[in-house]
Formats: structure tokens, sequence, C-alpha cells
């Protein structure tokens, strides 16, 4: 009897210090996220403060405060104004259809990542995944570079082959032109982040047991049967994890490539909703109604994040947050 107790005692005393043992290391823990916390609520927001410039009558160059205090006036003039309201449509049109064919190239990282795990040489597979990665790192300034220097009128390497070959007449506008815009912004982005993208899927392969491909073998399953029966259903998870935060950034289509890669032709189609706000705010000098157009994207995209996380716990029985 006095053995049995002091077993007890010696499992209690163990289980306490381990239980003490993990709340040090919590600390620890948030010990080391506190410099991350610091930068998120420094540059994500703090930034928010510029949101009380909606409110003002706001002109460059004159204090905040000294400007006229409008409330929400900024705010009725995206509805009641009829040519700021049917521009504002428009661009939220661009935003919407290009975002929406992006959700269509969503899968195609994943079945990439699946590819470069079946390879059999580990160099030709190391080689390929550089190659698609680097992209990622290469600002869009030098991609725009890269396609003109491929689709450019005079000089452009597709046009070469398409007038030396005879398929074609004359040189085609491949960068004016307004056809196809949405769909063609889309190959870019594919281009230069396909690669990327598929580290994170290349991970969860990485994580899956090679138990289990090993029992599939004993079982008689081929390569296609074992990637659509293990490998496929371990991905599902992490790709709506990325779905979920996809849809939160929906209208964050970003800037810089629509920017670089818009011109005469091509703008009415081409212009998103952060492109919008930047030529309001520092085309235009209209920077109080932009900033109210880019809280309104915040509210919707809020909405909408909470409106894709609901969806998933009920569908999955799992969710973000």
């Amino acid at each position: 009897m006095k053995n049995q107790q002091n077993n007890a005692l010696t499992v209690n005393n163990s289980s306490n210090k381990k239980h003490s043992f993990s709340k040090r290391d919590g600390g620890k823990l948030l010990l080391m996220l506190l410099p991350c916390l610091a930068i998120i609520f420094i540059f994500n927001y703090l930034p928010l403060w510029g949101w009380s410039y909606a409110f003002f009558q706001y002109k460059p160059g004159k204090p905040l405060f000294s400007s006229e205090f409008v409330g929400f006036k900024n705010f009725t003039v995206l509805f009641s104004n009829p040519v700021m309201f049917n521009r504002l449509l428009e661009v939220l049109r661009n935003t919407f259809a290009i975002h929406g064919i992006g959700y269509l190239f969503s899968p195609l990282p994943a079945i990439f990542a699946i590819f470069l795990n079946e390879m059999q040489r580990p160099a030709l597979r190391r080689s390929i995944q550089t190659l698609t990665t680097l992209p990622h790192f290469i600002s869009w300034v030098v991609m725009y570079s890269l396609a003109f220097a491929m689709f450019a009128i005079d000089g452009g390497f597709v046009n070469n082959v398409l007038l030396s070959t005879g398929l074609a007449d004359k040189p085609i506008d491949f960068l004016g032109s307004k056809n196809h815009v949405w769909i063609v912004q889309n190959l870019y982005q594919l281009w230069k982040n396909l690669g990327w993208n598929a580290i994170i899927y290349m991970a969860a392969i990485s994580s899956i047991s090679p138990e289990l491909y090993e029992a599939a073998m004993v079982e008689g399953a081929g390569r296609i049967r074992r990637i659509w029966h293990i490998t496929v259903p371990h991905l599902i998870p992490t790709y709506f994890v990325i779905l979920i935060i996809s849809i939160g950034n929906f209208l964050n289509t970003g800037m810089e490539q629509y920017l670089i890669f818009s011109n005469a032709m091509n703008k009415p189609f081409i212009e998103v909703l952060d492109l919008y706000v930047y030529n309001l705010g520092i085309g235009s000098g209209l920077i109080s109604y932009a900033t109210a157009v880019g809280i309104m994207k915040s509210a919707v995209a809020l909405i909408l994040l909470s409106c894709a996380n609901a969806l998933s716990k009920k569908v999955r029985g799992e969710s973000v947050f």
C-alpha cells in the first residue's frame, strides 16, 4: 500500500513539474512573440489613424485639423454621386473579375506541388522548383520588362516568331489590347507566383506519414490512386485555409502589377480598387475620398472573411478563428 502511495506521489510530482515547465515555456514563447506583435502594431494598427482623413475635406500641404470637418460626406458621395458611383461599380467589376478568375487558378500550386513530389530525380526536382520560385522575388517592373521583350509590337520575340512563320500578317499588340485583360493578368500572376505558392503544399506533403504510402503499395494501389486517396485529402485542409485567407483579401488585389501594365487602351478593364484609390489620392489629390473608399474596402473584406470562416466551419467543421 505504501509503495502504491509513493508511486502516486511520484506521478503527481512529475505531472506538476511538467505543468510548471509548460508555463515557463509559454512565457518564453510569449517573450519571443513580443517583437512580432510590436511590429504588427506599429505597421498595421497605428496607420489606421490615417482613416481620420476620410472625415475631413483634406487638402495636401494643410494641417489635417485645419481642414473642414465633413463627417460622413465622403462616404455618402460614394453612392449619391452618379459619376462616382458608376466609376466605383466599374472598378469593383474589374476587381471581382480578376480575383474571381484567380480562384479558378488556385488549385494549380497544389497540383504543381504534387507533380514535383512525384519526380524521381531529386536534382531535376530542385532545379524546377528553384526556377519557378525565383520569379516571386522579381519586381513587377522587371516582370513588365520581360513581358515587353516577349510581346512588344516592335522587336518582341512572339511577334517576330509569328511574322517569320507566316502565322500573322501584322504585329499583334498583346500589351495594349483590351481583350482578355483579366485572364492575361492572372496568367502573369501565375507565372510569377506558381513556384512560391507551391512551397506551402510541398511542406504539407512532406508531413504525410510514409507508412500510409507503404500500406497503400502493399494493397496494390498505383501512383494515381495513392495521390488521389492519400496526398489530395491531406492537402485539402491547407487549401481551404489559404482559400479563406484569400477571400478575406478579396478586394486587396494589389496595385503595382496593374499600375505598370495599364495603358490608355486597357485602363477601363485593368483598374482595380487599389489602383483606383491610388489614382484618386495621389493622381487627383482627392485624399479624403480615396480614404473613404479604402475604409469601405476594409469593411467589405472583413465581412467576406467572417462569412468564409463561418461557411468553412459549417461545411468542414473547422475554421481559421
